[in-house]
């Protein structure tokens, strides 16, 4: 089966940076790109909870209350082929129902946010309840998403997918956690690929730290940064390329609290 993270394709319109292999002394260079849809493939697709889509809130991604944080009901869980240890967190997908009676003719795709994973059921076949097993490609979305392309009550329908960029109107958000000695940051609202691969945090008296991941969209630093203003650097994980947010939370930022860049990806 074809790699389920297609190489997008590029045109010259967006000016975002390409981060070098050499650290400390980081630079930048500008690079003319912007994420393009992938390729339509064939899967299926399930969905999970009920119409108020509550039961999506949290998720293994940490976007917690995806109201609050901008992801809002058109979400969905990816089976573990897809949801690759989380890197695949805040990418987009369209998603079309295909050759089912249950699928609404008059509707052309829906557009769902990854923000969750799918996990495998060993105690089931993979064609008959398992449905997330690896190597399956899975879709398992909120009910009101399902519920914009098929009737729910099919329960499974073959779909049609693929990715596209994640359209943002604002800047990368950042919600802080940890303590003294150490940083988690949960990335959120990120635009184009909608995917991570790397970070950096800096803080006003200190150089470059590289990030570890976390697990979903969580990166983590062991240092001490409070009472410093904190920049980042963001890698995407399928165009590689990557942005510098200078100061997004200042020196007197809040462990909970959430600060958005002024730059996103496109």
């Amino acid at each position: 089966m074809a790699s389920y993270f297609p190489r997008p394709s590029f045109v010259a319109i967006v000016v975002v940076f390409v981060l070098p292999l050499m650290m400390p002394g980081i630079t930048t260079r500008p690079v003319l790109a912007i994420f393009r849809p992938s390729p339509w493939k064939i899967a299926h697709a399930t969905f999970y909870g009920d119409e108020t889509a509550s039961e999506t809130m949290g998720g293994a991604c940490g976007y917690g209350n995806l109201f609050t944080n901008g992801y809002g009901i058109d979400t969905v869980a990816l089976s573990s082929t897809l949801f690759n240890n989380g890197y695949a967190c805040g990418t987009c997908f369209q998603i079309k129902c295909m050759q089912s009676k249950a699928c609404y003719a008059n509707v052309a795709f829906t557009t769902v946010t990854a923000t969750n994973l799918c996990p495998p059921n060993w105690s089931k076949p993979s064609d008959n309840g398992g449905w997330c097993n690896p190597p399956r490609v899975h879709f398992d979305m909120s009910k009101p998403a399902f519920m914009k392309i098929a009737n729910w009550k099919a329960g499974i329908i073959p779909v049609a997918y693929r990715r596209v960029p994640c359209i943002k109107k604002d800047g990368i958000r950042f919600t802080l956690q940890g303590n003294g000695y150490w940083l988690l940051a949960y990335v959120m609202n990120v635009g184009g690929g909608g995917d991570v691969s790397g970070m950096w945090v800096k803080g006003s008296k200190t150089g470059w730290i590289r990030m570890s991941h976390n697990w979903g969209a969580s990166y983590q630093a062991f240092s001490t940064l409070v009472g410093q203003s904190l920049s980042f650097i963001v890698t995407s994980y399928t165009t590689k390329e990557t942005i510098t947010a200078w100061n997004v939370a200042p020196s007197n930022w809040k462990f909970g609290a959430t600060y958005k860049a002024n730059v996103n990806f496109r």
